[in-house]
C-alpha cells in the first residue's frame, strides 16, 4: 500500500524521484491535461449553478480522485513515487525545505515573479507553462506577498472540531467543515495557501505549480483527520439536492466514481502518521 509522506521527511533520493517523474509527465504532455481539467472545473463551478470540484460538498472527494489519477500517472513513470504532502502549519516560510533549489525552487524574482532556481525554472527548458491565463510561459510565485501568513495549527484544529460535514446552501456561503476547510469562510485555510504561494497557484491553472499536489495532499489528509475525529459524521448531502453531487451521485469528468467511493482513503493509500503506515517505514 502506498504511503503518503510529509515532504519535510523525504530523502534526497525521494525528492529526485518525485521531481523527475513530474518532469517526465510534463515532457510527454500528460501533465498539462491535468492543468486543463482543473481550470475547466474551477471556471464552471459557481455558487448558483452546477458545481462539482469547488464551492460544493464534492470539493474533497473530487480532489481525492483527481490526486489519485495524478499519482497513478506518476507511478506509471516511477512506481516508487507517491504524492508527498506539505504541512503548511509547520513549514510556514519561504525558507522551508520544500522551496530549496534541490526540490521545488523558491519564490519568484521581484520584477515579474519568475521562479529562477530549481528543476521547474524556465531556464531549464523543461517547465514551460502551456495552459495559462496570460501570455507568460514561465512558472511564477510570490511567496507571502498576497497574504502574509499561512494558516496556523490552532486554526486547523478549530475547523477539525466542526462536527457537520456541510450544510445548505451547499456553496461558498455554507457553514460546516468542508467550506471552512476549502476557505470561503472562517479562517480561510485551503484558499489562503493558494494566495500565499501566488503566481499560477492563485489562478485556475494552479496545478502548473507542482506545489499544488503537495498542498492538496495535505488538504486530503485533513479530511482524513476530520473523519477520524468525527466517526459518526459523514458526507452530506445524501440525496435529492439540486446542482451539487449527493453521496451516491457520480462526479464529472470521470462519471464512474461517487463521493461514497472516496470516503475511505485507506483503500488506496495511508499517511505516514497512521499506525498502518508507521509499520511500513
Amino acid at each position: 500500500m502506498a504511503v503518503r509522506k510529509n515532504q519535510a521527511t523525504l530523502t534526497a533520493e525521494e525528492k529526485r524521484a518525485f521531481t523527475n517523474a513530474l518532469l517526465e509527465l510534463k515532457r510527454t504532455g500528460r501533465y498539462d491535461r491535468f492543468v486543463t481539467t482543473h481550470n475547466g472545473f474551477i471556471m464552471s463551478d459557481t455558487d448558483s449553478g452546477d458545481r462539482v470540484g469547488h464551492r460544493s460538498p464534492s470539493f474533497l472527494p473530487w480532489h481525492r480522485r483527481f490526486l489519485l489519477e495524478f499519482e497513478a500517472a506518476l507511478q506509471a513513470v516511477d512506481k516508487s513515487v507517491t504524492l508527498p504532502y506539505w504541512d503548511w502549519t509547520a513549514d510556514r516560510t519561504s525558507r522551508s525545505s520544500l522551496w530549496a533549489a534541490d526540490f521545488l525552487g523558491g519564490t519568484g524574482r521581484a520584477r515579474d515573479g519568475q521562479v529562477m532556481d530549481g528543476p521547474f525554472a524556465y531556464a531549464t527548458g523543461k517547465w514551460e507553462i502551456a495552459v495559462r491565463v496570460d501570455g507568460r510561459s514561465y512558472l511564477r510565485r510570490a511567496l507571502g506577498e498576497g497574504v502574509a501568513q499561512l494558516p496556523t495549527r490552532a486554526e486547523v484544529d478549530a475547523v477539525l472540531a466542526m462536527p457537520v460535514y456541510d450544510m445548505a446552501p451547499w456553496n461558498s456561503s455554507s457553514g460546516g467543515f468542508r467550506n471552512n476547510l476549502e476557505g470561503w469562510r472562517g479562517a480561510n485555510l485551503h484558499n489562503r495557501v493558494h494566495v500565499w504561494v501566488g503566481g499560477q497557484m492563485a489562478t485556475g491553472v494552479s496545478p502548473n505549480d507542482p506545489v499544488f499536489w503537495m498542498h492538496h495532499a495535505f488538504v486530503d489528509k485533513l479530511w482524513a483527520d476530520w473523519q477520524a475525529k468525527n466517526p459518526n459524521s459523514t458526507y452530506l448531502p445524501a440525496a435529492g439536492t439540486p446542482n451539487v453531487v449527493d453521496l451516491r451521485d457520480t462526479m464529472r469528468p470521470w462519471n464512474d466514481v461517487t463521493p461514497a467511493d472516496m470516503l475511505d482513503h485507506r483503500k488506496f493509500y495511508t499517511f505516514d502518521t497512521e499506525p498502518a503506515a508507521a509499520s511500513q517505514r
